[in-house]
């Protein structure tokens, strides 16, 4: 079986955690990000937001690499504020990454994976069950994440794995230069990347025929959640 496991998002925040798990565990991570990745991971940059990039990205890991073990879709961003008040193409950068991007990568990842009897872990947030005012975009996107990948299980039933995370707050640069009205006080409990990481590696850990369909992770006082 391939080794490789392509992590989007990789260069930062969970999709980093994620990654170095993946290696920490004794497999291949490869990064899709437009940011560059730390110098440990292989990586092909590329912006999410670019379907047809992003497919383009993913088979050329492939090929490359013979195969592939999983696909875990870290990558995402945000544009916080009243629908009105948030320029269109920010808003819809939102839907293409978090949302289309995913799409792409699995799309062109699922033969490989399906050859492999590989897994998916979508990342999805508590705010693609639960709205909240002014981020219409983020959830907009993570709610289709959440359709997607319902839906998604049971189209690849018995081929591939299908797990949706969904993780409350982390503390990660994901909050870097919003307006302090959108950013979470000084005294909010998140969770480390690195511990949900630990929740994504046990998924891709579980052996072909046991599906691991959905894991909710929050910090305990988890304001966005139940």
């Amino acid at each position: 079986m391939a080794e490789t496991v392509i992590v989007t998002g990789g260069a930062s925040g969970l999709g980093r955690a994620v990654a170095q798990a993946v290696a920490e565990a004794g497999w291949q991570p490869v990064v899709l990000d437009r940011q560059p990745a730390p110098s440990e991971f292989e990586q092909v940059l590329v912006d999410l937001a670019d379907p047809a990039a992003a497919e383009a990205a993913v088979n050329q890991v492939a090929q490359r690499s013979g195969g592939l073990k999983a696909v875990v879709t870290a990558g995402g961003t945000d544009a916080c504020g009243p629908l009105a008040e948030v320029a269109w193409e920010q808003w819809e950068r939102v839907i293409r990454v978090n949302l289309l991007g995913t799409a792409a990568v699995v799309r062109a990842a699922l033969p490989h994976l399906v050859q492999s009897r590989g897994r998916i872990v979508t990342v999805a947030s508590t705010l693609g069950l639960r709205a909240l005012p002014d981020a219409s975009a983020y959830c907009a996107s993570k709610f289709g994440v959440v359709g997607f990948s319902r839906a998604l299980a049971l189209e690849l039933a018995g081929r591939v794995g299908v797990t949706l995370l969904i993780p409350g707050g982390m503390r990660t640069a994901f909050f870097d230069g919003r307006s302090e009205q959108y950013r979470p006080g000084a005294d909010a409990q998140l969770n480390r990347p690195e511990d949900v990481a630990a929740a994504v590696l046990f998924a891709l850990r579980q052996p072909a025929g046991c599906e691991l369909r959905e894991l909710i992770i929050t910090p305990s006082l988890e304001p966005s959640w139940p």
